[in-house]
């Protein structure tokens, strides 16, 4: 079996399986575990991943009106790496490479007839869907069975503990300019770990966020968890959403509650460290609870 995994959740997912020795090929935003940093990188974005908020917005917005992809897909490594099974998903253009993109880059293969598992996480029930999913398709349905019975049960046991705290108001932001707020599989996990969610649906993609809508909730705490950056590089851009008319006189603001997220190692990938935000999100909302361990590693205050 050779595996190519094409979106770094999938990959954590194939590792979770025990089945990382068999990874062959992987994308460029794929490393964790560490060991898979070694694995050659199949992909690239078309977009400076560098650059603001902003300006990757607009970058992302000109290539897809174009009916392009944001990412190039090495259709050569793929066929000479020969696998067997070739993870990407449906779920996001924008976050990772998508059935389409794998589609054309196959349409070069001449020996190598791979079996394409396509993965759709729009909500956390999805992500307990697509490990299954996986894990049936690599042959050890079991395996995918038994981990997604662990990571449900650590879930449920902090879901309870939560349950009878009192349920501050939160707003997740999921980008930073354009505002928008986090949708998916997160109003869910606001909801376990304690808090009740301002903003976004559960299943259904990131909205829009206007600052006045933001002001008028007037949230207790505000969680910033931009898709692909680190805390580091939330930080930097920060400026753009503190120097807006209006901020200073939030709540969050004035007691402290605004946090920083790694959004790129935790929230933005469903698979199995969600369940690791999830203890994240509790020691946040409910600090004389909670303790994790995860302070100044997957979170900060802002």
């Amino acid at each position: 079996m050779r595996i190519i995994s094409l979106i770094a959740s999938s990959t954590e997912i194939v590792c979770s399986l025990g089945l990382g020795d068999f990874l062959v090929g992987c994308s460029h935003e794929c490393d964790f575990p560490p060991s898979v940093r070694s694995l050659p990188v199949c992909t690239a974005p078309k977009f400076q991943v560098a650059a603001k908020s902003a300006e990757i917005d607009r970058q992302v917005k000109e290539i897809l009106q174009d009916a392009l992809s944001v990412y190039r897909v090495d259709a050569a490594l793929l066929a000479s790496l020969a696998p067997t099974h070739i993870i990407t998903q449906t779920q996001c253009e924008v976050c990772a490479v998508s059935l389409r993109d794998v589609e054309e880059a196959l349409r070069s293969f001449v020996d190598s007839k791979p079996q394409i598992v396509s993965l759709q996480p729009n909500g956390l029930p999805d992500v307990w869907a697509d490990i299954s999913r996986v894990a049936g398709a690599l042959g050890v349905a079991e395996r995918g069975v038994e981990l997604v019975a662990q990571l449900r049960s650590r879930m449920v046991a902090i879901e309870r503990r939560a349950q009878p705290l009192g349920r501050p108001t939160v707003a997740c932001v999921e980008w930073i300019e354009p505002l928008m707020a986090s949708g998916n599989w997160m109003p869910d996990l606001v909801h376990m770990a304690g808090g009740r969610n301002l903003f976004g649906e559960a299943n259904r993609h990131s909205p829009r966020l206007e600052l006045g809508n933001l002001t008028a909730a007037d949230p207790e705490v505000i969680l910033i968890l931009p898709c692909g950056f680190d805390i580091e590089r939330t930080r930097q851009e920060l400026p753009q959403l503190t120097a807006q008319s209006g901020w200073k006189n939030l709540r969050a603001v004035r007691e402290r509650q605004v946090y920083l997220l790694d959004g790129n190692q935790y929230f933005n990938r469903p698979g199995p460290r969600l369940a690791e935000s999830l203890e994240i999100l509790a020691e946040i909302i409910h600090p004389e609870v909670f303790s994790f361990g995860h302070r100044g590693i997957g979170w900060s205050v802002a």
